[in-house]
């Protein structure tokens, strides 16, 4: 009986400690904390908080612009820019539309091999975010035709949120708004360079033109050249 008695007890003992190993609790994963950042959600929009950016810095030669880039704000569009930058797409090109009161537009690189990325398009992301003064969203002429070039809105853009345009927020200026603001205007009042010209031939077509576009010395990750 005593025997009986001792393994019984020995059996509710393996029992729990088995149980309690069985239902211990896995290590928890700590959610990343929210950034802080100045993006407005559109109304009825619904977007997930914004826990990455990727800081980037824009050379011109009338001075230093830092730009911020949100992942989760527009992952398609956010990816691409950097892809761009880290490539070296955007060094030595023009800032080649400057619309006042509406839009800074730079993305036309006609050098090997970066003159590629113009037929590598990407489809759009959903437009959450509010087109405000300082953001940027990639240009295109319809849907899902986003490849490389980029505008920073110079005032409230919401209207180009509207479906039947879709373009989207990825990014925003949070430095040197007042370099943007000093951009030349070149080329036509509205559509800026001649792109066609730009992308045959930029370096002669800049050349020949009497009154020249401000120029992106490098776009790269980080905030000065040591972070590059």
């Amino acid at each position: 009986m005593r025997t009986v008695r001792i393994y019984f007890l020995s059996f509710l003992l393996c029992a729990g400690l088995c149980s309690a190993q069985e239902e211990s609790p896995q290590p928890s994963v700590t959610p990343e904390q929210p950034i802080q950042h100045s993006l407005k959600l559109l109304p009825g929009k619904d977007a997930p908080a914004l826990t990455r950016k990727t800081t980037l810095t824009m050379e011109t030669d009338l001075g230093d612009v830092v730009i911020e880039v949100y992942p989760q704000a527009a992952p398609n569009a956010a990816k691409r820019f950097v892809e761009l930058a880290e490539s070296g797409f955007f060094d030595n090109t023009p800032i080649s539309r400057v619309v006042q009161g509406f839009v800074a537009q730079f993305g036309i690189n006609w050098r090997e091999p970066h003159r590629d990325w113009k037929e590598k398009s990407f489809d759009d992301d959903p437009t959450l975010f509010a087109l405000e003064r300082g953001t940027l969203a990639f240009a295109k002429a319809g849907p899902n035709t986003n490849s490389t070039q980029v505008f920073i809105n110079l005032q409230e853009n919401n209207s180009l949120a509207a479906p039947k345009y879709n373009f989207t927020t990825f990014g925003k200026v949070v430095e040197g708004m007042e370099i943007v603001d000093q951009f030349a205007m070149v080329g036509d009042p509205s559509m800026g360079l001649d792109q066609g010209r730009l992308w045959s031939n930029g370096e002669s077509y800049l050349e020949s033109l009497r009154m020249k576009p401000t120029m992106i010395k490098r776009l790269y990750v980080g905030k000065d050249s040591s972070e590059k």
